[in-house]
């Protein structure tokens, strides 16, 4: 089982957050449990209002949208994702197929689109397509005195020595690395690295802090706890 979810993973790519909004329970579903089954944590929204104020207190990898939502459509929650300044990849999922709304689609802020039915493995390639595109115009790697993180790769190294360390390490890493200095709150950790309906509490976030603080150890860096707010990433 072990073997199989790695290759799974390992065809599916880089492990991210990705926010699904899906009003379809068994569409849902199926690519809810498919992507968590690959690793990834997912936030699922099921309406157009839920996914807007979703967006708004949540930074994502990758927005995964349908179009025909109850509420607010997909158009006005991608346009408002859009103008809030947020470029992450978004995969429009949609039953329309007239070209019109896919030109439509695409000049809004869409990067892809998947015409329903499907199947998943055309997400899981659209998804893989949409990492690599987003690694070519990510920096990959940031420096940081002694320490050296590739976002493309994944890898940590400290005086050029690489560094063992878990996806939701460096992935604790990087959301905190790439603020260098401020101070981010709990809250925003805990919902970057954990699905939100898993039943984890801040101590599983003090022990993700503690064990990146002993392999930072020999680092110019190292994360600092602000008491009653959150965690920041500081030179020493």
């Amino acid at each position: 089982m072990l073997a199989i979810l790695a290759i799974f993973q390992q065809r599916l790519g880089n492990i991210m957050k990705i926010i699904l909004v899906e009003d379809n329970l068994d569409l849902g579903e199926a690519i809810e449990s498919r992507l968590r089954f690959a690793g990834h944590s997912v936030d699922w929204c099921q309406s157009g209002l839920e996914a807007s104020l979703h967006l708004a207190n949540e930074i994502c990898d990758i927005l995964i949208l349908d179009i025909n939502l109850p509420g607010k459509d997909g158009f006005a929650v991608l346009k408002e994702f859009r103008a809030s300044g947020k470029t992450s990849p978004v995969l429009v999922i949609t039953a329309r197929s007239e070209i019109e709304d896919k030109v439509s689609l695409l000049d809004i802020g869409a990067d892809d689109y998947l015409v329903k039915p499907f199947d998943l493995r055309e997400l899981d390639a659209r998804l893989r397509a949409l990492c690599r595109r987003q690694a070519v115009t990510k920096t990959a790697e940031l420096s940081l005195g002694n320490v050296i993180i590739d976002q493309a790769a994944r890898t940590l190294k400290i005086n050029d020595s690489l560094i063992d360390i878990s996806k939701r390490e460096f992935r604790l890493l990087e959301i905190l690395s790439t603020k260098i200095g401020q101070v981010i709150v709990r809250e925003r950790l805990m919902s970057q690295l954990f699905n939100l309906d898993e039943d984890v509490s801040f101590n599983a976030l003090e022990l993700h802090i503690s064990r990146l603080r002993k392999k930072l150890e020999p680092a110019d860096i190292t994360i600092v706890t602000v008491r009653g707010v959150g965690y920041a990433a500081r030179f020493k």
